[in-house]
């Protein structure tokens, strides 16, 4: 079951990086096609080459247009190639291995950014980072959480870790005990692309989590389908009666964005606010 859930996770990658209302099947490593091992091959050496780049997207509040934190996430500009978009490469990184690498390096630099913004008077600004299901099954995580606040001397609170519900489930009593002591360090956790997942609402209070983002399919349709209307009602509502953070993932448009501070969720992401930016060097 658990590699069936860790299957799922990789084909959600893909299907969320090719846009909207799409799906993916998980292709197994053995047949992948030539094309895909060129790529890996170039992928082993991206970290060594100095190919990865992080891009950060504010969240913003609906109503004062505030910002107090940012989203990292990661690029990958191969010289031969180019852009790789993110839906092919964390997916094949999944399979060959390299996904506990790749998001290492992406919690060193996100932490490293933290730092040089809090040094420009920038603080308390927040910085969430996006845990792979491979990552929160690490037996070193927590160790190289606290490593990391402490070498950029962070404020445990000002780092955010995200995880979906997928990843969470794949070995729920280590989870929830991996996100417990993540929990007692400070670090936020905040629970991803919420309402995509196979959790029912019975894990949803076991998880030691602060927030809910709402995946994007549910704001797509807003203010026009009355279902999204009121799943969008419903989960703000459910969140607050929890006490939970609630954030809006994919605003685009305007309208969206007024629905949602009707509906009582004034905290958002999307391309409406901003596009994911490069900090220039």
């Amino acid at each position: 079951m658990s590699t069936l859930l860790q299957h799922a996770d990789t084909a959600m990658y893909r299907a969320k990086g090719e846009g909207r209302n799409t799906y993916r099947f998980y292709r197994a490593p053995s047949s992948i096609t030539p094309p895909s091992l060129t790529l890996e091959a170039h992928l082993h050496r991206a970290i060594s080459n100095h190919e990865l780049q992080l891009f950060f997207q504010p969240q913003v509040h609906g109503i004062t247009g505030q910002i107090d934190q940012v989203e990292a996430l990661l690029r990958w500009e191969q010289p031969e190639l180019g852009a790789i978009p993110p839906s092919q490469f964390i997916p094949l990184a999944e399979e060959v291995g390299l996904i506990v690498e790749f998001g290492d390096w992406v919690l060193a630099q996100a932490c490293a950014q933290l730092q040089a913004w809090h040094q420009l008077g920038l603080a308390p600004l927040r910085i969430a980072v996006n845990l792979s299901a491979r990552q929160l099954q690490h037996p070193e995580l927590v160790t190289r959480v606290a490593q990391l606040l402490d070498t950029h001397q962070l404020r445990p609170e000002t780092l955010e870790l995200e995880i979906t519900e997928t990843a969470a489930l794949i070995d729920i009593e280590a989870s929830i005990s991996t996100l417990n002591d993540l929990r007692q360090l400070g670090t936020r956790i905040v629970m991803d692309d919420f309402g995509t997942g196979y959790s029912s609402l019975s894990y949803l209070k076991r998880f030691p989590i602060q927030g809910l983002k709402i995946d994007c399919s549910f704001v797509q349709g807003i203010p026009q389908s009355p279902e999204d209307v009121a799943m969008l009602r419903a989960i703000t509502a459910l969140g607050q009666e929890l006490q939970l953070d609630v954030v809006a993932e994919g605003v685009e448009t305007a309208a969206q964005r007024d629905c949602l501070v009707s509906l009582g969720c004034h905290q958002m992401q999307g391309y409406w606010f901003s596009r994911p930016l490069r900090v220039p060097p």
